[in-house]
């Protein structure tokens, strides 16, 4: 996805000063690779960053970014098979233990907010909102092959099948969805369609008026013409998601920030060192560019901070309270 962003000034000779400092440090040796794999919902962002950074970089430098899932990616990346990590949630005390096994030391980055977002066929036309007791009831494990039709959830819904569609196990949007919806990570029923492609999921729900699923904000936000988003109500009220609801902390529990773990050896490496930098510089921007919410400017000069400082480790080993400002759980001790 291409993200025209660069100021005609400035970002010309950012990108100038950026590839001197690169090829000096490289000695004119051959193309070097960075890869980068893990959520489909980063996805969008960090390849628009990538390809920014490769234009300036005349292909001396190719970046590669995959999507296994969040989950599928932190695999590959505490195994040391990968330099960056695109993750839609925080590491896992599991996988925390699996980078310690392998001695993977990473730095944890904030580069966006996502709004989880509910949505339903343009051709659905009764469902105007829906709480959070409603979502429970129909993604909880015990609605497996039990809750099967919309008019079990409300009875003025048509007696139609409920054909639900959402991330799959290996998804960090499953994690957090489940987590904030059922209450527990990973508790849900497993008789609909999943995918770890959020482009699957759009097309899925999208060509059948009895769909219902949850894909992230990006995803939406390009595919409006086809989908119509479903406000939540969590006990103050139905809201949508949007920019100013994420960052007034009222679409609650469903907003959450997007990251990147990069490996510490890697980030030794200058290629690296400087993409992770111009990520993280441009990340406002290309953040909206891409359909996503930018952070507070204060976030990202934290991240910049803490990513030239060398901070290792993660700051959510202990969990926030919904609507606790992503700053002040930068401001946390990270631990290994």
């Amino acid at each position: 996805m291409k993200a025209s962003i660069w100021k005609p000034a400035i970002g010309l000779f950012s990108a100038l000063y950026l590839t001197w400092v690169v090829a000096a440090s490289l000695g004119g040796e051959a193309t070097r690779l960075i890869t980068v794999d893990g959520s489909s919902t980063v996805f969008p962002i960090t390849e628009a960053a990538a390809e920014e950074f490769q234009l300036a970089h005349r292909g001396r430098i190719r970046i590669t970014v995959g999507i296994s899932g969040t989950g599928g990616g932190f695999k590959k990346f505490c195994r040391g098979e990968t330099d960056i990590q695109d993750a839609s949630r925080p590491i896992t005390a599991v996988e925390r233990e699996a980078c310690r096994q392998n001695h993977i030391a990473y730095q944890e980055l904030p580069v966006a907010y996502d709004a989880m977002t509910i949505v339903v066929s343009r051709q659905n036309t009764w469902v105007d909102s829906i709480s959070l007791k409603e979502l429970k009831r129909m993604w909880e494990p015990s609605a497996q092959r039990v809750i099967m039709r919309w008019n079990q959830i409300r009875p003025e819904w048509p007696d139609a099948p409920l054909k639900l569609f959402g991330a799959g196990s290996d998804s960090g949007t499953f994690d957090y969805f489940t987590e904030a919806v059922v209450g527990k990570a990973k508790a849900s029923r497993g008789d609909y369609t999943a995918s770890e492609d959020d482009n699957t999921l759009v097309q899925g729900i999208a060509s059948d008026q009895y769909a219902f699923g949850y894909i992230p904000f990006g995803y939406y936000e390009s595919n409006q013409q086809k989908l119509r988003a479903v406000p939540v109500d969590a006990g103050e009220g139905p809201r949508f998601p949007s920019r100013e609801t994420v960052e007034n902390g009222t679409y609650r529990p469903l907003s959450r920030p997007l990251l990147i773990y990069v490996n510490e050896k890697s980030s030794a490496r200058p290629e690296v060192k400087s993409f992770v930098e111009s990520y993280l510089t441009y990340a406002a921007d290309l953040a909206s560019e891409v359909g996503f919410v930018p952070l507070p400017g204060e976030v990202y000069r934290f991240a910049a901070e803490h990513f030239r400082a060398g901070r290792l480790g993660t700051v959510f080993s202990t969990k926030p309270n919904p609507g606790t400002p992503l700053i002040e759980v930068m401001r946390r001790d990270a631990t290994l």
